[in-house]
């Protein structure tokens, strides 16, 4: 199975990439690699980020002297949340300040509390575990499926409690996780699914965008997304009542028809608004982010189908359901025993010698120091029987993972996907020159 749907999302350009292939095998192979003496593959810096031009600086200019810098007074965020709506198949969108006050909304409205748990992946970004602590909830990490680097979601059903009040798969680096194996799960149980698409802007699964199929799908607009102003998120939802109830949340448990010194509160709340100027940037920022994502796209099926030729080196696969990876990253599996057992630190800085600048990922966050503390602290022990919390330690247990943080895990930013064919070219031949001297390199 994971050969058959590596080969239907990675062969599919095999045709365009031939040529490739045949040139680029041999080339860069025979030299040193810098750490051995060598001469760099590249000295030119990939595509910079953000990429912007007068488009923005208008859309800036235009709210400036506007004087309505604020979404109570404006229209722009309002416009916005329409057309990503719009662009995204979305009943509904609201803007926020930022993916993870997006993330804390939605479990805060789905009526996550002191006490419940939460279930997600321990392969992600701090933020995931941390609107869950804010709310002071029990994280609950399910192991990844290394092949993908998705939550396992075969997995998700066994850590299921009574207790359990949301499950929040994260849609990592633009991939989707295994929603045909979560919905089904997460009905059957009527727990509430969040989908932290937060790297995953226009992916999709079964032609439908990733982000539309829970009760609330979150983004984040933070300076390295794909979609940016700098910083900002959107929730989106199908659910209308649900998303309004999400305003009041954001807007210190105001409604979105209270205005002026009408003081009126409908619930529990904070301040996580999204400014007018945000909302210009990104509304300047969405008239590139398809040809963008066709760019991104392109590239990385003529690299995978490069890198595919190289023992020890396994791009991501993805679901049979995922019909569209957002590239957010470009992550790839590195197995050592194929590059004489040089460990995955000391490839990822030849390849940076090289000039190809490359991410070791994630490390395993469900083993952070400061979770720990902050369960056996004794606001939890209130919240938590010893037997529970003496089971989350037992539970707290992600070889897959583990072996993917220490071993295996490397990614390429998203910007490195936007340039021309022949920065792949690059890219596949830095590898293909460490590879060819790993036996040496291990002797350094």
């Amino acid at each position: 199975m994971s050969n058959k749907l590596t080969r239907r999302h990675f062969l599919a350009a095999a045709a365009t990439a031939g040529a490739g292939l045949t040139l680029n095998t041999a080339h860069g192979a025979s030299e040193k690699p810098v750490l051995l003496g060598g001469k760099p593959v590249r000295t030119k810096a990939f595509p910079s980020w953000p990429v912007w031009d007068k488009t923005e600086e208008k859309a800036l200019l235009d709210v400036l002297n506007s004087g309505k810098w604020f979404r109570g007074g404006g229209q722009i965020v309002t416009q916005f949340e329409e057309e990503y709506a719009k662009l995204m198949g979305a009943k509904s969108c609201l803007a926020t300040a930022n993916g993870t006050s997006a993330l804390l909304t939605s479990l805060a409205v789905l009526g996550v509390q002191a006490g419940d748990e939460v279930i997600l992946p321990p392969y992600t970004f701090v933020a995931c575990v941390n609107v869950v602590l804010m709310l002071n909830a029990l994280p609950v990490f399910v192991d990844t499926d290394p092949e993908t680097f998705q939550i396992d979601a075969r997995k998700i059903e066994a850590a299921i409690t009574d207790r359990t009040a949301a499950i929040m798969p994260v849609h990592l680096g633009g991939n989707v996780a295994d929603l045909d194996t979560i919905l089904p799960v997460a009905k059957k149980h009527k727990i509430p699914v969040v989908e932290d698409a937060c790297q995953s802007h226009l992916a999709e699964w079964k032609k439908r965008k990733a982000g539309t199929y829970g009760e609330t799908g979150c983004f984040s607009f933070q300076i390295t997304k794909n979609l940016n102003a700098g910083e900002g998120g959107a929730i989106l939802s199908n659910d209308e009542d649900l998303i309004e109830r999400c305003y009041a949340f954001h807007s210190n448990s105001r409604g979105r028809k209270t205005t002026g010194y009408d003081f009126k509160y409908v619930a529990r709340g904070a301040n996580f608004r999204m400014t007018e100027f945000q909302g210009a940037l990104l509304l300047a920022q969405m008239t590139r982010i398809e040809q963008q994502a066709r760019t991104r796209t392109e590239n990385a099926q003529y690299l995978s189908n490069m890198l595919l030729e190289i023992p020890g080196i396994q791009p991501v696969r993805m679901y049979e359901g995922c019909t569209r990876n957002a590239y957010h990253l470009y992550m790839f599996r590195y197995k050592k025993e194929n590059f004489a057992n040089i460990p995955k630190k000391t490839f990822v800085r030849a390849l940076d010698k090289e000039g190809i600048p490359t991410s070791v990922g994630y490390g395993p966050l469900n083993k952070e120091p400061f979770i720990k503390n902050t369960i056996t602290s004794r606001g939890y022990e209130a919240l938590f029987s010893k037997e529970r919390l003496a089971r989350w330690e037992e539970q707290n247990n992600c070889p897959a993972n583990d072996r993917l943080c220490a071993d295996e895990g490397v990614w390429f930013a998203q910007t490195m996907l936007l340039g021309p064919r022949s920065d792949m070219d690059d890219i596949a031949a830095a590898i293909r020159k460490i590879h060819a001297h790993a036996g040496e390199l291990a002797k350094t």
